[in-house]
């Protein structure tokens, strides 16, 4: 296996395809000083004690001089021969790092257009490599992938091979497509972890155990989360897939579940609401001083065409009509009339003055409104209750768009004015607070004081965290979810609020803690459709065909598992999937598994 990238995630996947997979792996960086330190693998649960050599010795004691611990011994010579450092992925850096033998390659590279030049080049010099590329361009992702397949298949024709397979596949993924359900999911309470695959959706909740210990009520428990801190800060850790005995004696523990809806498509979170059509209510147009002074005009208006009736008998229509005659000053003076319908006319030509400068104000307003359909919002006084997202980056983009698919309220908060999210912002309608989330009165204006939660995703751990410690000194008990580069870090800052703060909820999430599984399963061909987030654990689910899987084959659903490392969860086509299924050859299955589970069954 080849990984080759500029940050963090390259360093996480190349220590969760060692450790875990037990893959031989070259991993590609740039020299010291051309990037930003990664973050430290050292104490990843996946890396073996050797890569975590491998890796300290290719951040080359960076660690040290950033304030955190210094890396084990590198070893000898002979254990960096896994690691190059090029500033990019040039065809002869691909050739040294061994591309033609190898078969898979990870392009982790922040830049879409690196990672598209080093496949394009990559596929050349082998035309069966298994590529899993880093993409935020989602339409782009898919000719890419269709281009490369094909590419692929031409070449492996010309060789009389076989063509493309399940060994020569490309995958394009994107971190922030990864990471946001669950960052959205965790922002948001009783709001469930969703995975979705050909029709079918499965939810993943977090529910008490029945304290008479009967079990989940026949749903499948897919962890036991820790006894006294919901979020493994404590000394009992959380228990991936338990079978049924551990989850009986797990009586007055939370744990999280499995739930199955009939269809993706019945959803009312698959396609946004009609509120995010873009479509401009009329109320929107004028302010709510203007509406009461039209209002109030109205009514002098009706009042004026009563009082010309009863004043002078003609017919109640007559007298409106009248009446609107003398407010625009179009009728003839009422000279030799009675003095009522003097003072009536010249009430009526006053408030056709008053109207006037009303009618100028309505206008301009409906003007500006127009005007400014396409900018960015304010967020409304009496909002209450909304998610405070910070950060409109690729993932707060992405998570921008979750929490609007669920219908949350959202206030953004940005300091870049050409930030790449602002578009979205502004197609969804969502109010925009622009600047520095550490200066005074930012927070504030996106009303922090009454918000539901609060959702730090941006590029800056010091950012995210600054953001949280102010917001936490104006709501004691606010939710706050974080996102933090590192994962050591992550958990340090984790625990430190939650002793600080022990009545509020507090989250902390590394992308790519979450990503990395995403990425190994593709590049071991296997089709991992998401990961969820059980405390400071990864649970993956996966599409596997049972052919060949003598764990899975001739195995009833139900017997189909083993505590602690896989199960079943359904058989893709059925609607229904009973415990007493036996599996057979063309079947393909949904599992839930842990990394180590999911290495098993390959």
């Amino acid at each position: 296996m080849v990984v080759c990238g500029d940050d963090g995630l390259a360093h996480r996947l190349a220590a969760e395809l060692r450790g875990v997979y037990g893959e031989q792996v070259t991993l590609v960086v740039p020299p010291n000083g051309r990037t930003a330190r990664p973050p430290v693998v050292g104490r990843a649960r996946a890396a073996s004690a050797l890569f975590d050599r491998v890796v300290s010795a290719a951040v080359g004691g960076r660690a040290g001089a950033a304030g955190q611990p210094p890396g084990p011994n590198p070893g000898p010579r002979t254990e960096l021969d896994g690691v190059l450092e090029a500033t990019e992925p040039a065809e002869e850096v691909l050739a040294e790092a061994g591309v033609a033998r190898a078969a898979a390659l990870a392009l982790v590279y922040d830049d879409d257009e690196t990672n598209i030049r080093a496949a394009l080049t990559a596929r050349r010099l082998n035309p069966r490599l298994r590529l899993v590329l880093r993409l935020y361009n989602r339409r782009l992702g898919q000719h890419i992938e269709e281009l490369l397949d094909q590419a692929a298949a031409l070449a492996a024709g010309e060789e009389g091979g076989p063509g493309t397979g399940t060994e020569t596949s490309t995958t394009v993924l994107s971190d922030a497509d990864t990471a946001a359900p669950a960052l959205a999911a965790t922002a948001v309470a009783g709001t469930s972890k969703v995975v979705q695959t050909e029709g079918l959706l499965l939810r993943a909740v977090e529910r008490p155990l029945p304290a008479d210990g009967s079990g989940s009520g026949g749903q499948y428990t897919l962890a036991l989360l820790s006894g006294g801190d919901p979020d493994g800060g404590g000394e009992q850790q959380p228990r991936l897939l338990p079978d049924d005995e551990e989850v009986r004696q797990a009586a007055g523990r939370h744990a999280v579940v499995l739930e199955h809806v009939s269809s993706a498509a019945g959803t009312p979170s698959a396609a946004p609401s009609g509120r995010m059509t873009g479509v401009m209510p009329l109320a929107s147009l004028f302010s709510r001083r203007l509406r009461w002074s039209l209002a109030g005009l109205a009514g002098c208006v009706v009042g004026l065409a009563v009082a010309l009736w009863l004043v002078t008998g003609i017919h109640p229509l007559r007298a409106f009509y009248v009446t609107l005659l003398d407010l625009f000053a179009i009728d003839d003076p009422a000279l030799g009339a009675p003095l009522g319908r003097q003072l009536l006319q010249l009430l009526s030509a006053l408030l056709g003055l008053l109207l006037l400068p009303l009618l100028l104000a309505a206008a301009l307003e409906a003007f500006g409104t127009f005007r400014t359909a396409s900018a960015l919002r304010r967020p409304p006084r009496g909002l209450n209750g909304h998610v405070v997202l910070l950060g409109l980056g690729k993932i707060g983009t992405r998570v921008l768009t979750r929490l609007r698919e669920l219908n949350i309220p959202v206030v953004c908060v940005e300091s870049d004015p050409e930030a790449r999210g602002l578009a979205t912002a502004r197609r969804l309608r969502v109010p925009v607070v622009l600047g520095d989330v550490t200066q005074e009165g930012v927070l504030e204006a996106a009303q922090i004081h009454r918000a539901r939660t609060l959702l730090a995703v941006t590029s800056a751990d010091t950012t995210n965290l600054e953001a949280v410690l102010y917001a936490r000194t104006v709501r004691p008990d606010l939710r706050v979810v974080l996102r933090l580069y590192d994962d050591d870090f992550a958990t340090a800052v984790y625990r430190t609020l939650r002793a600080a703060y022990p009545h509020a909820l507090t989250r902390s999430r590394s992308v790519t803690h979450l990503a990395a599984p995403a990425f190994a399963g593709a590049m071991l061909g296997r089709q991992v459709l998401g990961a969820v987030a059980v405390e400071r654990r990864v649970l993956l689910f996966a599409a596997v065909d049972v052919d060949g899987h003598p764990q899975l084959e001739g195995r009833a659903v139900g017997e189909a598992f083993r505590a602690g490392a896989w199960r079943v969860l359904a058989v893709l086509g059925r609607a229904d999937t009973p415990s007493g299924h036996v599996l057979e050859k063309g079947d393909r299955v949904v599992v839930a598994a842990t990394r180590r589970g999911l290495a098993e069954l390959r």
